[in-house]
């Protein structure tokens, strides 16, 4: 996305200058519940956690009823498989007609064509309260991530959860589009991001989608600059929000994508796929536009990142200022995560390193310790809350991840087995500790480099369920695909294909790449026909 305009434009007023006021020019500013990566659907078959996210869903629902907004913007991951399981969809369909449909009027004005995006094959339009058959009292606008991005290639083509909930009504899915499978097409080819138009009074507002994209293709894309905005001609009276579902942190040479990357002309980026949640728009070097990242609403890794308090926003604009208020979420399960170096706390505490009992001693006194410490967290929260006259909720089992190096101990304990003491205290109890050891330099002072605990899978100190534990499928793919000698069906192709039959339970990944393969391949010998046919007079035989 190339810059149009310079930086000397001013940017727009973040945090508290928008004038607000309960009664303050309301039919002048957009209010908008922003969440992403809700996940509704994981670890669903928990006994304890099952309806985490679903009911956490439900809370998020019920603040943009509470907070009386315009609209909810969802920046992806609203499940958490590619295919919800019956239970998921029908909780989430209930979830979207109790809260979402009603008599409550619209105050926001459709100006873009409300059948940009809309079912091929039927008069419906894309934008569900456009629809006179449907009573919608708050829209939903969502992305897909890449959790529930779109799979298949049927009559419809490529389709995923949220295009089942865009024809039932109740969401407006926008940011698809569709990419080229041929390689030669995809170097004429690039994103094409039309946005949706809305006016409430006096205030223009424009949202463009981009769901989510292998972040190396996204990367090229935009560094060929060969993502196109369909902007309106006065851009700059507009305020211009870009959701997007992809890697922010790097995880490896164009594994990400880079903040500054964006056309200038946007007034607010809207982050999903990062689950820390960093809601106060964030400066971008050398940009006018700001990064607001929600993070997750429910807790899927137990990483440090997942234990910050998770909230959704409320975004107000007017005009081109706007404001961006964090809204705590109540029925977020507390999550405490801690780590332990097993060397130090033997030093410290006068245990011995080959004592396995005492070390067992030791680790179970801490999870207690984090046990406290969560517990305190809820009743901290829960307390603020029926200050502000909320009503009082009962206490949750709390996430507990303890991450222990083992750095010099030749003996662990079984992590189940550990949790087991902690069964009806924790939510987590099986995995509540994890293992890992300080990768030791090859140096000829032999140091520990301590802020390194992911160990090769080469390691041989690590168990064959530990190596299991660390393979991820891509890898192995690639690496059997490289020994072999694919001449028919290219490598990247075939790998992404295995890919979506293993993660995404794709059936017929495998089946549908093979099919274009050989037809692009039979496209590609008839082209060539036709050249030697033409280059010899009467043809061939």
């Amino acid at each position: 996305m190339s810059d149009s305009e310079g930086d000397s434009r001013r940017p727009p007023s973040p945090l508290g200058a928008l004038n607000t006021d309960d009664n303050a020019f309301p039919e002048d500013t957009f209010r908008i519940l922003v969440a992403t990566d809700n996940h509704i659907g994981y670890n669903e078959r928990d006994p304890i956690r099952g309806q985490d996210s679903i009911n956490t869903f439900r809370e998020i629902l019920q603040l943009a009823v509470k907070h009386d907004v315009d609209f909810i913007l969802l920046a992806g991951d609203l499940f958490h498989e590619n295919r919800p399981s019956r239970d998921t969809l029908y909780q989430t369909l209930a979830l979207l007609r109790e809260y979402t449909l009603g008599d409550r009027p619209i105050q926001i004005e459709l100006l873009s064509d409300p059948q940009e995006g809309k079912a091929a094959g039927f008069s419906f339009p894309a934008v569900n309260y456009e629809d006179p058959n449907l009573n919608v009292s708050i829209p939903v606008f969502s992305i897909h991530g890449n959790h529930d991005d779109p799979q298949g290639a049927g009559p419809q083509g490529a389709l995923c959860a949220l295009d089942m909930l865009s024809v039932s009504g109740l969401i407006n899915y926008m940011g698809k589009f569709d990419l080229p499978i041929d390689d030669a097409e995809a170097q004429n080819t690039g994103i094409a991001i039309k946005p949706v138009l809305l006016r409430k009074g006096n205030s223009k507002l424009a949202l463009y989608g981009v769901g989510n994209v292998k972040d190396q293709r996204m990367h090229f894309e935009l560094r060929s600059n060969r993502v196109r905005m369909f902007m309106p001609k006065d851009k700059n009276k507009w305020f211009n929000i870009l959701l997007l579902h992809q890697n922010r942190v790097p995880h490896g040479p164009q594994q990400s994508v880079p903040e500054g990357m964006f056309d200038n002309s946007l007034d607010l980026v809207i982050w999903g796929h990062e689950h820390d949640c960093r809601i106060s728009p964030e400066i971008v070097a050398g940009k006018r536009y700001r990064i607001c990242q929600p993070g997750s609403s429910v807790a899927t890794s137990l990483g440090e990142g997942e234990s910050i308090e998770k909230c959704v926003a409320l975004l107000e604009v007017q005009d081109k200022e706007y404001r961006m208020t964090p809204i705590p979420l109540r029925t977020v399960r507390p999550f405490v995560v801690d780590d332990v170096c097993l060397e130090v706390a033997a030093e410290k505490e006068g245990f011995d390193l080959g004592d396995k009992m005492a070390i067992t001693k030791f680790l179970k006194k801490k999870v207690e310790q984090l046990i406290v410490r969560a517990n305190e967290q809820w009743d901290e929260r829960n307390a603020k809350a029926v200050a502000e006259g909320e009503t009082e909720l009962p206490r949750m089992l709390p996430l507990i991840r303890l991450k222990v190096d083992t750095t010099g101990v030749s003996e662990m304990s079984n992590p189940v087995r550990f949790g087991q003491e902690f069964q009806g205290r924790l939510a987590n109890p099986r995995d509540v500790l994890v293992f890992h050891r300080a990768k030791r330099s090859n140096k000829s002072g032999g140091k520990v480099t301590t802020d390194e605990p992911e160990l090769s899978i080469d390691d041989p100190s690590l168990t064959t369920a530990e190596k299991l534990a660390r393979v991820r499928v891509h890898t192995l793919v690639h690496e059997y695909l490289a020994a072999q000698e694919m001449q028919l069906l290219g490598e990247a192709g075939m790998s992404d294909a295995i890919e979506l039959f293993v993660d995404k339970d794709d059936t017929h990944a495998i089946e549908s790449h093979v099919q274009v393969a050989l037809k692009a391949l039979m496209k590609g010998v008839q082209k060539k026909g036709r050249r030697v046919r033409r280059g010899r007079p009467g043809g061939y035989r």
